[in-house]
C-alpha cells in the first residue's frame, strides 16, 4: 500500500507541475477546462499521499486546491449548458 501511495503522490505532482509549466509557457490556457482537471487530478492524488503519510497541512491545502478545482469546472459546464440553452431553437 506504502508504495502506490507514494507513486500516487508522485503522479500528483507531476500532473500539476505539467499543468503549470504548460500555462507558463501558454501552451494551455489557465482558465480551461484541460488545466482545471490536471489540477483536480493532481490535488487528488497528493491529498490521498499527504493523508497517508498524515501531512495534514498539505492534505487540507489539496482540499482547498481540489474543491477550487470543482467549482472551476462546475462553473465551465454550467456556462456550457447556458450557451447550448440560449441557442436553441
Amino acid at each position: 500500500m506504502s508504495l502506490f501511495v507514494n507513486l500516487l503522490g508522485w503522479a500528483g505532482a507531476a500532473l500539476m507541475l505539467y499543468g503549470y509549466a504548460m500555462v507558463s509557457m501558454s501552451r494551455m490556457s489557465g482558465d480551461g477546462l484541460p488545466y482545471q482537471v490536471i489540477n483536480l487530478a493532481g490535488a487528488v492524488a497528493l491529498m490521498v499521499n499527504t493523508a497517508y503519510l498524515a501531512a495534514w497541512p498539505s492534505a487540507i491545502l489539496n482540499v482547498v486546491w481540489g474543491v477550487i478545482g470543482l467549482v472551476a469546472i462546475g462553473r465551465m459546464a454550467g456556462a456550457r449548458t447556458r450557451r447550448k440553452e440560449v441557442s436553441a431553437p
